[in-house]
């Protein structure tokens, strides 16, 4: 599994679509609302997967493909937010972060459209 992460709008789907040879239409988008396809090549804006399990008390889970390309928003700079939900949804998001992570062959973090690999 390779986890690809940085801030909005850095080029992580395009960076994930020219190294891993990615269409479209193997990318599941996130929402708020719903749990994603585990069964996808590729899964990005997890951070929505994470609010999703945060609003409904679900633990935050990775169902993921052993050869899957996992994308996420880094949504840990800036003002630590006051609502609860929201501060709980970014702190979840860093521990999912962190066990993608660990269980990753490959780590990328995106900035400006230049990826650095962390592992």
């Amino acid at each position: 599994m390779v986890f690809i992460t940085g801030g909005a709008y850095q080029g992580k789907r395009d960076c994930a679509k020219e190294k891993y040879g990615l269409r479209d239409e193997d990318i599941f988008t996130c929402t708020a609302d719903s749990a994603p396809d585990w069964d996808s090549r590729c899964i990005e804006h997890l951070e929505r997967y994470a609010l999703y399990c945060v609003k409904n008390g679900l633990p935050i889970e990775d169902r993921s493909r052993d050869d899957a390309v996992l994308i996420g928003d880094d949504i840990f700079c800036g003002v630590v937010p006051i609502d609860v939900t929201e501060r709980t949804w970014r702190e979840e998001t860093g521990r999912f972060y962190g066990r993608l992570s660990q269980r990753a062959a490959s780590v990328y973090r995106l900035f400006c459209g230049l990826a650095l690999q962390l592992k």
